[in-house]
């Protein structure tokens, strides 16, 4: 999103050349012939008492589009495009919640911090904060996707937001990748960018507040239930396992799904000024200045979005010379401006439409749990708040189930306070990189392909379920959670 650099010819050629190749097949026509025929078609079939149409094409549009964008059934735009024109032509949700992406905070601050990523690449800056972050090109890869990932966790205890983490270390892990000789399209650079959306968000959710989620849960969980979540406790509850284990794991995963050899660009570091330039000594301010507003949120009251705005408009002023008009021109992707605006839309569309709530209840019917048997109803609560987290993305599943505890609690015989906590192992768990708005941006900037992304992301879920669970539960047993 940042990069004006090209993609690979061979990953953007195959692409261009396989969505050609379904359009003269005719697939993607009648792939958007088959939904639209289907939304109609559901006026004329017999739902069940209580069912309205409107709630069943609610539902067939988002499994739709959530299944396109993860399965790359049709080119991402495409995607988004008709999840807007078939949302207002069948009167989805009013004309707000349906284009509510683009009046979310996160969309501007994805769009300030692309212009601000834009100043670090022309400047040169983020070549130059990728040596002095990741030392010089002289170990392998597996030692800078490990130092990626350790900048990524170090960050959260010290910035509260996964996507200022991300809009700060995307620009800089993208001049790392190009000192190394990662050019767009090879494994390494994917990697590279992997290790810095997981990174940024995977192991963030066992810090308090660090991420949307918990700071979600955190709120919810005072609101409803009079239940304050403590910094120290949650810490030690979730990191050991979720943290350091699952940070751990990543590292690893990465460099077996994506592997690669460092290629330092001796060019790179031997033509590297020593001196900041001036541009780069305005920006280096600049970012001081973003990053105090960003740690200070809680005493001035400003939102991180218009902070990361404000600092894109300055880098805009001719005044300042860091990004001129060609430099934005080129820099700046409108596609993947639109696919975030797309995926908060669907959202807003969600949590309007009642589907987390609804689907809470159908399944917590499905599954018959008795309360006689708590602890063997763990996993039974984790797989509903999994397939819950499906149909909403993760920052959004705390609000959805955070009212459904009493519900839970009845129906399962553990305390509420244990189903809020429940919440947090399963938010950590991405099935698909959809479910996280962060881990999303860092791949469009970062040029990611969205089939490496979920590659990594189902991968990791699944060593998550069969591994990492029982770890941290067991984790839990040994602090005496399950006590009582």
């Amino acid at each position: 999103m940042t990069s004006a650099t090209p993609p690979s010819s061979g990953g953007a050629n195959s692409q261009r050349a396989r969505a050609a190749a379904a359009l003269r097949s005719g697939g993607i026509p009648l792939l958007i012939l088959g939904l639209v025929t289907v939304l109609i078609g559901v006026d004329f079939v017999p739902l069940p008492e209580g069912v309205s149409p409107d709630s069943v094409r609610t539902g067939i549009l988002v499994v739709f589009t959530i299944a396109s964008w993860a399965m790359n059934l049709l080119p991402e735009p495409l995607t988004t495009l008709l999840f807007f024109l078939c949302a207002m032509l069948f009167h989805i949700a009013a004309p707000t919640t349906v284009f509510a992406g683009f009046a979310t905070p996160t969309w501007w601050l994805v769009l300030g911090g692309t212009i601000v990523g834009i100043a670090i690449r022309t400047t040169g800056l983020g070549p130059r904060l990728g040596r002095l972050f990741f030392g010089r090109a002289s170990g392998g890869y597996r030692y800078f996707i490990a130092m990626v990932v350790l900048a990524s966790v170090s960050l959260a205890f010290l910035m509260p937001s996964t996507m200022g983490r991300v809009l700060l270390l995307v620009p800089i892990v993208m001049g790392l990748a190009d000192r190394l000789g990662f050019t767009p399209g090879r494994t390494g650079r994917t990697g590279l960018i992997m290790a810095t959306a997981m990174g940024s968000y995977l192991p963030s959710t066992a810090v308090l507040p660090a991420n949307v989620p918990n700071t979600v849960l955190m709120g919810a969980a005072d609101t409803l239930y009079g239940i304050k979540l403590q910094y120290g406790s949650y810490l030690l509850l979730h990191f050991p396992v979720l943290g350091l284990v699952k940070g751990a794991l990543l590292i690893w995963l990465i460099c077996r799904l994506f592997p690669d050899t460092a290629e330092p660009q001796a060019s790179a570091s031997a033509t590297a000024p020593g001196r900041l330039s001036s541009g780069e000594g305005r920006l280096v301010l600049l970012l001081v200045l973003m990053l105090s507003l960003f740690a200070s949120d809680f005493w001035h009251g400003i939102s991180p979005a218009w902070v990361c705005l404000g600092a894109g408009l300055i880098c805009l002023l001719p005044q300042s010379g860091l990004v001129s008009s060609k430099e934005l021109q080129q820099g700046l992707a409108i596609g993947p401006l639109f696919y975030v605006a797309g995926f908060l839309s669907l959202s807003a569309v969600i949590a309007q439409s009642g589907l987390g709530a609804w689907a809470g209840g159908g399944l917590l019917d499905l599954v018959g749990m008795t309360s006689d048997d708590p602890l063997g109803n763990i996993p039974l609560v984790a797989a509903i708040y999994a397939g819950i987290g499906l149909l909403t993305t993760l920052p959004g599943l705390p609000a959805v189930l955070t009212p459904l505890a009493t519900e839970f609690s009845q129906a399962s015989g553990l305390s509420i306070e244990t189903l809020l906590k429940l919440q947090v192992p399963v938010f950590a768990t991405v099935f698909i990189p959809y479910q996280s708005p962060p881990m999303m941006i860092a791949m469009l900037m970062g040029g990611a392909a969205m089939k490496d992304g979920l590659k990594l992301c189902l991968v990791m879920s699944a060593i998550t379920i069969a591994v990492i669970l029982p770890l941290d539960f067991a984790w839990w047993w040994l602090l005496g959670e399950f006590d009582g």
